[in-house]
């Protein structure tokens, strides 16, 4: 990543827009950042650091504190990093959480965070990545630098007092971090892939073995061999009761058979004795039988002679009826004449009803002619009714809108008698208001002046405490580092004797090459060992940095007294002699005000709803008094049109007889008429009709008349004949009379069943008699079986049955789950076994790879100890140099203790000692040399792996006013020559020497009214 520019506006110590053009320094420049002490030179850290992740390089402020408070209110506080990676640009704009102006209005509000993310084409075109929410910003620069915030602070930035932390960082923290820079997540996801199916082979596994342990107890077994055994006791079981089942089913079968022969014998012997009973029974219904054959003769003769019967019994009953048709014919005849005579006598009355019906028709003529005289007489009666009715109304409703107006008037009269004090009560409003709202602020601030003086007393007694555990924490301090120094001093002065002791005669010493050892060194004390050395190191450093944490929490808390003991002064000027009151003084004061204004709002309020109230009764006065003219004109004009209609309606009144004036007396007169007229023509009608009738009815009967007598003549004739033929069939059959025909027949199916009985009764006969003889026969040499004993036998085979039967069935259903438990325990173990020999691939695998055998070292580790150790081949270079050939960085290759992760600690070798010792071990001017080493052969070897991240830029925030001239002036040519080699070095220093040497510059000028930053190019 390259810096293009940056522009920080009320951001840290710049009060106003302050804007660095990086490209201005020139291509890969080196630069100082030059600035006294709280200017702001980190700031600039802190801007690209927030701008790109919202987070500060030291991480001690969040971004809503970085607001200047000398910036002014009308000042946004932003900061926007403009960058390249690679060819590409890009442009974030971040924005804190922060008190705002509002855009219209007085007072403020809360302007919440943002970030805008463009991506910059080369043609200058912008495109928008992220329009405002913060967290898509971080993780789209995250996405784009592949590094997070504490990756980008650890190899992008050596913040002020911090660069030891790449330094001294453990395998598990340097893996995550060169796994960003690497892309070496490839590995890490082989170690997750192999893990997670080792782990999901020896969960299968262990299923396999409950599956195995759940199929022996579902058959009541703990063992195989337990299941070996069972089976060798059980199968020759099951092959006794095998064959003890079989013998038992072949005796049941026996007496079965012996059983069922003995009951169909029985069943013949039964039916041999019914048969010989039917046969007695059918001899003694053999009279009966022949009764019934002769019956059905003589009923099938008088059957042929019927139909003569009938056809006389028909012909006597036409002759009957045609002599009654002759009779009522007659009758009918001798009426009709009657009726004619009657008819034309009554014909006589239509000469004088149609002489009537003439007058009616003209009187009803007459009437007609009135109905519409009488239409217009009633409209204008009505007419004059609605007038009159209206005239009323008008006259009522001007009286009433009279009384209303007087109303009105006398309730505006009352509401002005009630204005003036109202008035004066309102009057009080406004000053009432100002004094609530004044000592509402004050009140405010005295509680917050109450509550800072509270927490004044409580951050003293904390700052108290703190210097007390301070003033312990360094007697602690002094103390380690006491014994630190000792023992250093034994261990250094012992060395001789260590070495003196690994001499051997006669060859050279290491120190001065001599081969003979007159006097060895001798030491007469226990010596430490590096362990007790390195113990008692750290216990100094855990002293120290327990110390300066106390120091700096001590620090806080004085700036925080200050600040609290600040605010409260300023409170207490304001409130001025306020604060000896107490707040419940204050409080009362504030009810009693609250309590005037509350009257004076009602009294205001009151005195508007009155104003309001006459004005309405005003604008109803005036409405009223309107409409009030408006209704007397209206009565004059109803008035006037009273007059007209009265006189219209007696006009019409003459034309029309009094009897006939109302509709409904003249429409009744006209229906009387015409119901008149209707009725004599309907008398008229009837008479004729009558007359017309009665002349066809006397036509019509003697025309019956005539042709009755000719039926009766024709049907006496053919009775006389069926008659005859009747008696001469009677005699031919034997037959005395009709009686005697009639009691000899019988209904079809009286003659069916007695057919049917004769046949039944004889093809009984013939089959009892072969059956009988059959089986006569058939027993003639066999005897009547024993049920009983030969049931008691096959009752004693079938319990033998079942007793065989439930001992078979135990044995089988146990043998069967037992041959069944031995193949599903054959199937599981083959199963286990396969997936034994494969987690015995996958398993080993999965350890190797996530390092939990032999060093401890995962797969990603591996490849990143080889990584590491290109990082350090590059590093050692610069810190052999800067160390004046004494220093090379290593990787430390033992295995931690414990499950530690290892593989990635760092190691330093002393060539003045020839010992290789932990980092941790290095003074904080060697640390930084190492650490500025580190970080730039880590640039270096980033870049030169296809894939990596480019780290293109650093910034070192100082650190070097611990180096020795010697070491400053190695340092500076190391960042001179990586300059050289195209790399952006940003330095923080307030080293003189950095300054006479860099003369590219970024000046950081500290003013009262906020920091300003000016470029110094040489």
């Amino acid at each position: 990543m390259k810096p293009l520019s940056l522009s920080m506006s009320a951001f840290g110590p710049f009060a106003s827009s302050q804007t660095i053009d990086f490209t201005e320094l020139g291509n890969n420049p080196l630069f100082l950042i030059n600035g006294p002490t709280g200017a702001g030179k980190t700031t600039l850290l802190d801007g690209i650091c927030f701008a790109l992740y919202g987070k500060t390089t030291g991480n001690e402020r969040e971004g809503s504190q970085m607001r200047c408070d000398m910036a002014d209110d009308s000042v946004l506080t932003e900061v926007t990093f403009h960058f390249q990676l690679g060819s590409t640009g890009y442009r974030i704009r971040r924005v804190p959480e922060q008190e705002r102006l509002k855009k219209s209005g007085d007072g403020s509000t809360v302007q919440k965070s943002e970030a805008q993310l463009y991506k910059i084409a080369p043609d200058g075109s912008e495109t928008l990545i992220v329009a405002s929410k913060v967290s898509d910003a971080t993780a789209e620069i995250e996405a784009l630098t592949g590094l997070d915030v504490e990756q980008f602070r650890q190899v992008m930035v050596l913040p002020q007092g911090k660069f030891r932390e790449l330094l001294m960082a453990d395998s598990k923290a340097r893996e995550q971090i060169f796994s960003q820079l690497f892309q070496t997540h490839i590995y890490k996801r082989i170690e997750d892939t192999l893990k997670a199916k080792a782990a999901d082979i020896r969960n299968l596994v262990k299923e396999q073995r409950a599956r195995r342990d759940g199929i022996l107890q579902t058959a009541a077994l703990t063992s195989d061999d337990e299941l070996t055994a069972e089976l060798s006791r059980i199968e020759p079981e099951f092959a006794a009761a095998t064959a003890a089942k079989e013998q038992s089913v072949a005796a049941h079968l026996a007496a079965l058979k012996q059983r069922d022969s003995a009951q169909q014998l029985f069943a013949e012997f039964t039916r041999l004795q019914e048969l010989q009973a039917e046969a007695l029974s059918l001899n003694e219904q053999q009279a009966q039988i022949a009764t019934q054959t002769t019956r059905l003769e003589v009923a099938k003769q008088a059957l042929r002679v019927k139909p003569l019967l009938d056809n006389a019994l028909s012909r006597e009953q036409e002759a009957s009826v045609a002599a009654a048709q002759r009779d009522s014919a007659q009758l009918t005849l001798d009426a009709a004449k009657l009726a004619l005579s009657h008819a034309e006598t009554a014909a006589q009355e239509i000469i004088p009803l149609e002489h009537k019906l003439r007058e009616v028709e003209q009187q009803n003529s007459h009437l007609s002619a009135l109905v519409p005289q009488l239409a217009e007489f009633a409209s204008l009666e009505q007419a004059l009714a609605q007038a009159k009715e209206i005239l009323q109304h008008t006259k009522l409703q001007g009286q009433e809108s009279k009384t209303a107006l007087a109303t009105l008037v006398e309730q505006r009269g009352h509401c002005e008698n009630q204005l003036p004090a109202l008035q004066s009560q309102s009057e009080q409003q406004l000053a009432t208001a100002q004094a609530l709202q004044q000592h509402r602020h004050m009140l405010e601030q005295f509680k917050q002046w109450q509550q800072i003086c509270a927490k004044v007393a409580h951050t003293q007694g904390v700052l108290e405490q703190v210097g007390l555990q301070g003033k312990a924490l360094n007697t602690q301090y002094q103390a380690a580092s006491t014994a630190y120094k000792s023992l250093q001093l034994k261990w250094f002065q012992g060395q001789a004797a260590i070495l003196a002791r690994e001499l051997k005669p006669h060859e050279p010493c290491p120190v001065c090459g001599s081969s003979a050892h007159p006097h060895p060194a001798v030491s007469h004390e226990d010596l430490p060992t590096d362990l007790q050395l390195q113990a008692a190191q750290d216990a100094e450093a855990l002293a120290l940095d327990n110390l300066n944490k106390a120091r700096a929490e001590y620090r806080g808390l004085q700036k925080q007294l200050e600040t609290q003991q600040h605010q409260a002064n300023e409170l207490a000027t304001v409130l001025g002699d306020k604060v000896e009151l107490s707040l419940e003084s204050h409080s009362q004061t504030l009810e009693r005000l609250m309590q005037q204004a509350k009257q004076a709002d009602a009294a205001a309020q009151a005195l508007q709803q009155l104003q309001q109230q006459i004005k309405t009764l005003q604008q109803q006065e005036s409405t009223l008094a309107q409409q009030l003219e408006l209704e007397r004109e209206r009565y004059r004009e109803q008035e006037g049109k009273v007059e007209r209609l009265s006189g219209q309606f007696a006009e019409k009144a003459l034309r029309i007889p009094e009897e006939y004036r109302t509709l409904d007396v003249l429409n009744q007169a006209i229906a009387h008429n015409q119901q008149q007229l209707e009725q004599i023509k309907r008398q008229i009608d009837v008479l004729r009709t009558a007359q017309q009738q009665a002349t066809e009815q006397s036509v019509a009967a003697q025309t019956a008349l005539s042709a009755a007598i000719e039926r009766c003549h024709a049907t006496a004739d053919l009775q006389a004949q069926a008659q005859q033929t009747l008696l001469t069939a009677l005699d031919n059959a034997g037959f005395i009379d009709r009686d005697a025909l009639r009691e000899a027949l019988l209904t079809d199916e009286q003659m069916q069943t007695l057919a049917e009985g004769i046949e039944t009764y004889h093809r009984q006969c013939a089959l009892n008699q072969s059956q009988l003889s059959q089986l006569t026969t058939k027993l003639s040499e066999s005897t009547l079986p024993d049920l009983d004993a030969l049931e008691a036998l096959l009752t004693e085979r079938l319990a033998q049955l079942k007793t065989a039967e439930e001992v078979w069935s135990q044995l089988n259903t146990r043998l069967t789950l037992l041959n069944n438990t031995q193949t599903q325990l054959a199937i599981v173990d083959q199963k286990a076994k396969s997936l034994e020999d494969e987690y015995a691939v996958v398993g080993t695998l999965a350890d190797v790879a996530n390092g939990n055998t032999g060093n401890k070292i995962s797969l990603q580790r591996f490849v990143l100890s080889v990584l590491l150790d290109d990082v350090l081949l590059a590093a050692t270079q610069r810190l052999h140099l800067m160390s004046k050939g004494r220093y090379r960085l290593l990787r430390k290759e033992d295995r931690a203790k414990g499950n530690k992760a290892s593989g990635l600690e760092l190691e330093v070798e002393d060539a003045y000692t020839s010992k290789v010792r932990p980092v941790a071990t290095l003074s904080g001017g060697e640390s930084f040399m190492a650490a500025l080493s580190m970080a730039l052969g880590l640039s270096d070897v980033v870049q030169a792996y296809a894939g990596g991240i480019k780290l293109d830029t650093l910034f070192i925030d100082e650190g070097f006013g611990s180096l020795d001239q010697d070491s400053l002036e190695l340092a500076i040519r190391t960042l001179m020559d990586l300059q050289s080699a195209g790399r952006m070095i940003g330095v923080i220093s307030h080293v003189s020497e950095m300054k006479e040497q860099i003369g590219t510059r970024i000046d950081i000028l500290k003013t009262s009214h906020g920091s300003e930053i000016k470029v110094i190019l040489p």
